[in-house]
């Protein structure tokens, strides 16, 4: 029986994918799928150390329960996985998975089993004077054996039995190689015989050093199977902890296949979503070679696709199971990201193969029916049934099938299903939860085209079909003849409705791209207008301040009785006045004046006017309230949001006729000094002064403290201080 990878056509894919796993291993992962989804993200945006094969060390770990002695290679094996976590410790990694690796403890006994080991998955010698000792006599001893088998082959005694000069290895062994009648040159034992006649020998004379040779092995193997009791023992003290970072290498070898996969073929993973949808967009079935992307959405209970014949009915429902699929197992697949979406299923279905079975005695009807039972017992499943009344009448099998997919649909079982007849779509065609799906043909070219149109019904084209694949043109208007003309006039209609719905949905996808160009361009003028009116405003800024400072030099120099100076630096200060008025009058030529209650927007932000005093606002912007120059607000007709109706409260200020270089705001309530305040800061701006002081006294200190948070708060302060020796001033630097 065919697998669900199988009946997708993903049997490649997923032996392609298999291609990247350090351990031969199932696809399937268990667990949270988005934690597992959060650690694949994580790794997709670092490179990695690349991770070393193993094999799978299930069998390795019972035995290690059972404490048995496991072989070097499957030590070093486990000592493979816990080096590449060491290594991955040392990696610079993102959250979370750099958290994962961190808490993972090894145990001090399993640190020090690595060191013993080389590169190469030996015995270090350095580590062990006797291992040390026996490979220095092994080397000696190979060394002397090839020395005495080159003598040999070049000796005067053999030279006739001599096929060639070379020390030919058979089965690990030493030999030459001659012809027949070698023994009256030399006494050796045949070790074996080529198809030409000649033997392969081994001199007795160098008999002791293969015996020598073999004593050393001797003694190499019993000192490696002690390590590897040692070691075996001392990993199944630690059995826990080896079972843990077995299955832990396991889960990060899921983790990085997937990202490599991925990366090897710009694939795009999609984490499953609550929602019982699937939306493709642009996504290619890995099985075609040079696929049309998909672009289609199933967000109703039944997706029911009709149309030409060798349409990609088949492959279109294959397409969206084999999504889900991937989604589910979180498999990377092409598709465009931003805008695919693709729901959670507990199960996924295909009911695909023609079931017809000689053997079992079951005809094809007979078989769907089978597989239809076994449905009944499912829940929140994903089906797709290709050519549903297949093996039966369609009439029939329209009704039965029509009752049987609006049960099941009741256990929210989605249904994606491919047929050839009108009836059964004409059936469901009134009930808004089935979607309906037109395969469409090209009239012009009279050949499919791959693509697909929602919300109609398609159009077999068998009769042009089948004389696009051959068939004589005769038999086929024959055909047309007998299929009759009113049937045919239906199809007509049929053509054509799919043909104008096709146009409109064209016609409204041009509309949808010049409608989002129009937005982009509106944007993009906003952003412009926004930064003219940032350098408008820095541009104001900076003649208020050269103004300022200006005046500043004219008051000083009038004090040094230096008057036709200050007058000079008046006269200078008065121009960058002038410039600073003219450039607040054309920033925005067309100005409201604004009200308290309008709605503003201030730089990128929308907010409302709360209260206006002199030149300066108070808004509203997302709860926060903050105080601005008016100058830098701009008047909107409305707000997105609802308008709360707000009491107005009208406050009238007495201004003073000019400015005071001082203010006595003992006996004040706070309200009352902070409104005194504005005024008398005010009015010392405009007279010019550079330092002003507030009388507040020390009292309490409430007062003192509500005017020291309002001075922090004023924009026009250049400093503020207390006076030496009485606490009850502050003295102010305009």
């Amino acid at each position: 029986m065919k697998t669900i990878t199988q009946k997708l056509d993903l049997d490649n894919f997923i032996d392609n994918f298999k291609k990247f796993y350090a351990t031969d291993k199932n696809i399937e992962m268990k667990g949270d799928i988005n934690q597992h989804f959060k650690y694949i993200s994580s790794l997709s945006n670092v490179e990695f150390p690349p991770i070393k094969e193993v094999p799978n060390l299930d069998n390795q770990l019972n035995r290690l329960k059972k404490q048995g002695v496991l072989s070097l290679d499957e030590i070093y094996a486990f000592a493979t996985m816990i080096e590449y976590f060491n290594a991955l410790k040392a990696s610079s990694l993102p959250e979370p998975i750099n958290r994962w690796v961190g808490d993972i403890n090894i145990p001090d006994e399993i640190s020090d089993i690595i060191l013993y080991f080389t590169n190469e998955g030996n015995i270090n010698p350095e580590r062990e004077p006797e291992l040390y000792e026996i490979e220095k006599a092994l080397k000696q001893n190979k060394s002397e054996l090839k020395d005495r088998l080159y003598r040999l082959a070049h000796s005067s005694t053999l030279k006739d039995y001599l096929v060639d000069t070379q020390v030919h290895f058979l089965n690990g062994e030493e030999t030459l190689m001659v012809r027949g009648g070698f023994n009256k040159a030399i006494k050796a034992s045949v070790l074996g015989r080529t198809s030409a006649g000649f033997f392969y020998i081994l001199p007795q004379s160098i008999s002791h050093l293969k015996e020598k040779e073999s004593i050393l092995l001797s003694r190499k193997e019993e000192l490696i199977y002690r390590y590897c009791q040692n070691f075996s023992e001392v990993m199944s003290r630690h059995f826990l902890f080896m079972r843990f970072i077995n299955r832990e290498y396991d889960k990060f070898d899921q983790y990085q296949a997937r990202v490599l996969f991925a990366r090897a073929f710009e694939y795009n993973f999609i984490l499953p979503s609550k929602r019982k949808v699937v939306k493709l967009d642009g996504f290619c079935h890995p099985a075609i070679e040079k696929p049309k992307p998909v672009n289609i959405k199933l967000e109703k209970s039944v997706m029911l696709i009709t149309g030409v014949n060798a349409g990609g009915k088949t492959m279109l429902l294959k397409s969206l199971l084999s999504a889900v699929y991937m989604s589910k197992n979180l498999l990377p697949f092409k598709c465009n990201q931003e805008k695919s979406e693709v729901g959670h299923f507990k199960s996924i279905e295909a009911v695909i193969d023609d079931p017809q079975s000689v053997k079992n005695d079951i005809s094809t009807f007979a078989g769907r029916m089978v597989e239809f039972a076994k449905l009944f017992d499912k829940e929140n499943a994903i089906v797709g049934v290709d050519e549903i009344e297949l093996g039966t009448d369609s009439d029939e099998a329209a009704s039965l099938f029509r009752v049987m997919l609006d049960e099941l649909k009741r256990k929210g079982i989605i249904f994606i299903v491919t047929t050839h007849h009108k009836r059964l779509a004409s059936l469901m065609s009134t009930d808004d939860d089935v979607e309906l799906i037109a395969a469409l043909y090209d009239e012009e070219n009279r050949r499919p085209t791959y693509t697909f149109l929602q919300g109609s019904i398609g159009k077999s084209y068998a009769f042009e079909t089948a004389q696009r694949y051959g068939v004589p043109e005769h038999i086929v208007n024959r055909a047309k003849e007998i299929y009759g003309e009113d049937k045919e006039n239906l199809n007509e209609l049929i053509e054509k409705s799919t043909t104008l719905e096709r146009e409109m949905r064209l016609k409204l996808e041009k509309i949808d791209e010049e409608l989002e160009s129009v937005e982009k361009k509106r944007e993009a003028l906003e952003e412009i207008e926004e930064r003219l009116n940032e350098q408008q405003r820095n541009a104001i800024a900076t003649l208020e301040n050269r103004y300022n400072a200006a005046t500043k030099r004219a008051l000083e120099a009038m004090k040094a009785k230096e008057s036709t100076e200050g007058r000079r630096l008046l006269n200078e200060a008065n121009k960058h006045k002038k410039l600073s008025n003219h450039a607040k009058k054309v920033e925005q030529p067309n100005r409201r004046e604004l009200q308290v209650g309008d709605f503003v927007k201030y730089r990128s932000k929308r907010g409302e006017v709360l209260n206006i005093r002199n030149k300066e606002a108070t808004i509203e912007i997302d709860g926060l309230k903050m105080r601005v120059p008016t100058s830098q607000l701009r008047y909107i007709e409305s707000s997105p949001k609802k308008v709360v109706k707000k009491i107005k409260t009208t406050v009238n200020v007495e201004k003073s006729g000019r400015g005071a270089i001082s203010i006595n705001l003992l006996g004040n309530y706070a309200d009352e000094a902070i409104d005194k305040l504005d005024i008398f800061l005010s009015d010392a701006l405009v007279a010019g002064f550079s330092t002003v002081e507030i009388i507040h006294g020390t009292g309490s200190g409430v007062l003192k403290k509500v005017i020291i948070d309002y001075l922090k708060s004023y924009p026009k302060l250049q400093s503020f201080h207390g006076q030496k020796g009485n606490l009850g001033i502050t003295i102010v630097n305009l």
